[in-house]
């Protein structure tokens, strides 16, 4: 085949895994960047690509997007009217790879439950690998790999179309990216297209405790696991990838032994700023969940902290229905500490539910130190939560960033640690 018959469009992490991909496999392509990244396109061109610089007018056969390309960028569009197919990663990897699959999706807890997956799979003898959204890419894995857990966002499930995991893992579908998917059904839609050539022979492990996926995970000829969320995001993530990992070894002909997975749960990695119970002070404990950006995640993390919580919240919004989590914040939250760019205003439909501490400092540590100072002013028991619902960028590189700072300024309070796996019996408890 000649090089212009697929393009890569998009470099950056995704594209440029899909270029050694294809490198490795002695496939050619051409790529294009709106925003092209000097050393992107250095590396791009070290490997033997060409840049397109105008592909609009190419007959491409296969388009492979990043997926932080819209699927109607105008470009694609005019791509797909001259004969092109767009896909994405994973499904250029399904296609070219025979390495079986299991993909993982949900509005929130993907990252976590991948990594945990994977952590099972291996305890069961898998050489097995995590990728996808969560950092490597798919395709930088899948050769080295028995079987990989692919964590699937909603901008990578927009366009398959003969991906077919082996084992699929609904968590849950709440509300994001609506400015990317046009609506919520739009945006549900797409993560459901896990399901869509999934076959008898393949299972789904679902969340059968919610609305939004009964229906599409019921109605699917695979084969069904359901399971009911536990009383924290890392209980029910573990609870979901165990099971994953329990039927692909079971797709495989092989047995389950439930002891030797009940180990591999006290060594499971906590993913760093994903609900981790991390530190104490006295009778107050706090709690890192600086990923928790979605209303779902926010709300399951509230839902969680022991009580009464002081619940720093901030950071740039994303424009979320802070709203519904009203009664919660009644029920359970004794101080806001509102931060960052747009902590203040979005704490303002919690007047009159409970008190509310804006903090206004020029950098995040400052922010952070100032937040944890306030509510161990006015906890003596209870949890203090970074759970801020709003992004990170107003006064951090990143949510991880905004979380290695949260625990530097927490043990600089003289908190202690709490050795990983601790957190779970307090919240069951």
């Amino acid at each position: 085949m000649n090089r212009e018959q697929r393009l890569v469009f998009g470099l950056g992490r995704s594209g440029l895994g899909v270029l050694r991909y294809l490198k490795k496999r002695g496939l050619e392509a051409c790529f294009f960047d709106e925003m092209p990244k000097a050393e992107e396109v250095a590396e791009a061109k070290s490997l033997g690509f060409v840049f397109d610089p105008e592909p609009s007018g190419t007959p491409y056969r296969e388009v492979v997007a990043a997926p932080g390309v819209p699927i109607t960028h105008p470009l694609l569009e005019q791509l797909r009217k001259l004969g092109a197919e767009v896909i994405g990663e994973a499904e250029l990897a399904f296609r070219t790879s025979p390495t079986p699959l299991i993909g993982i999706t949900g509005t929130a807890g993907k990252t976590s439950c991948t990594l945990y997956t994977a952590h099972f799979l291996r305890a069961l003898g898998f050489n097995a690998a995590a990728g996808g959204n969560v950092d490597p890419p798919l395709v930088s894995v899948i050769d080295d790999a028995e079987v990989v857990a692919v964590e699937l966002s909603s901008f990578q499930l927009e366009r398959v179309a003969s991906f077919r995991p082996r084992v699929a893992v609904l968590l849950n579908l709440g509300t994001d990216h609506l400015d990317r998917h046009g609506g919520l059904e739009a945006y549900h839609r797409a993560k459901l297209n896990i399901l869509k050539n999934l076959t008898s022979n393949d299972v789904v492990v679902y969340n059968a405790g919610d609305p939004n996926i009964v229906p599409a995970a019921e109605a699917s000829p695979a084969r069904k696991a359901g399971f009911l969320p536990g009383v924290s995001p890392r209980e029910t993530n573990l609870a979901a990838a165990r099971l994953a990992a329990s039927a692909f070894a079971e797709l495989m002909g092989r047995s389950v032994d439930q002891k030797v997975l009940d180990l591999a749960e006290k060594t499971a990695p906590r993913p760093e700023g994903r609900f981790d119970l991390f530190a104490k002070r006295g009778d107050v404990l706090f709690i890192d969940d600086s990923i928790a950006t979605r209303i779902n995640a926010v709300r399951a993390a509230l839902e969680a902290a022991p009580t009464p919580v002081a619940w720093i919240l901030g950071g740039r919004d994303k424009g979320a229905p802070v709203h519904e989590l009203s009664d919660l914040a009644r029920a359970k939250v004794r101080l806001i500490l509102a931060i960052g760019e747009d902590g203040p205003s979005m704490s303002r439909v919690f007047e009159g539910i409970c008190p509310v501490t804006e903090i206004h400092q020029p950098t995040g540590r400052e922010t952070l130190e100032q937040a944890v100072t306030e509510a161990l002013a006015k906890l003596t028991s209870g949890s203090v939560l970074l759970a801020p619902l709003g992004t990170s960028f107003d006064q951090f590189k990143d949510y991880k960033e905004r979380s290695r700072v949260f625990r530097e300024v927490v043990f600089a309070h003289g908190a202690i640690p709490v050795e990983a796996g601790a957190g779970e019996p307090w919240i069951s408890s």
